[in-house]
């Protein structure tokens, strides 16, 4: 009864003082889009990441609050990113990724039991990091309830290198011709700092669609080079 009596007691404490279920989610998540999800060769490729609305996710109006649909965001911004192998790639080259900002626009309520599916889009990525687009809709009618913008930051490495390596092409930056690694390598792009930057499309400013107000999240600058793939 006494290991019983300090078995439930830390399980308690554990509970009360750390996000338990989202420390286990994350792993599995990742464990799961690894090990039994396809591999999505496209980087452009739209994802689905399928989500219910539980009891826990419920706030007082008996809707799913806020918060959770930046958890549920990042649960499936995860498996995007370790689907196509992106997160592989970065980690190979001793990086890893944090999201430096989202933005997320609120439309409709997602109610309790309410299925709905997260779909996630790699908009583009500049020399810091990587931009992606994320759709909260409904299964029950195909409604658009949210949509997240999110910069996942690349520290130790650079979203370049990371396609570089992951894809093995290369494209000159704004010049929108995609070579082979092998033609390529023959001069970096920017001289200066001897890294070549991958491009599968074009450059372009911000797309039309884009929150005024998450623009700014980016810094004073905007979009910086932002390589948009989606045109």
């Amino acid at each position: 009864m006494e290991w019983a009596s300090l078995a439930l007691g830390a399980g308690v404490a554990l509970f009360a003082l750390l996000d338990v279920w989202y420390l286990l989610r994350m792993p599995l998540t990742m464990l799961y889009a690894r090990c039994f999800l396809p591999v999505v060769r496209d980087l452009l490729k739209e994802q689905e990441f399928r989500g219910l609305v539980l009891l826990s996710d419920l706030d007082c109006l008996l809707h799913m609050n806020n918060a959770r649909y930046l958890r549920e965001a990042d649960m499936a911004r995860v498996t995007h990113l370790t689907r196509c192998g992106l997160f592989r790639a970065v980690r190979a080259l001793g990086g890893h990724t944090v999201l430096a900002a989202s933005c997320c626009r609120y439309r409709r309520s997602l109610r309790f039991l309410e299925r709905f599916v997260v779909r996630t889009r790699l908009l583009g990525w500049d020399e810091r990091a990587f931009y992606l687009e994320q759709c909260f809709i409904s299964a029950r009618d195909g409604f658009v309830c949210a949509v997240v913008q999110a910069q996942q930051h690349v520290v130790g490495a650079s979203p370049d290198r990371a396609v570089l390596h992951l894809c093995r092409r290369k494209v000159r930056l704004g010049a929108g011709i995609a070579e082979d690694c092998a033609d390529a390598s023959r001069e970096p792009v920017y001289p200066d700092t001897g890294v070549s930057n991958v491009v599968p499309r074009g450059v372009r400013t911000p797309p039309d669609n884009f929150p005024g107000a998450c623009q700014g999240f980016l810094g004073n600058q905007g979009f910086p080079r932002f390589l948009l793939l989606s045109s």
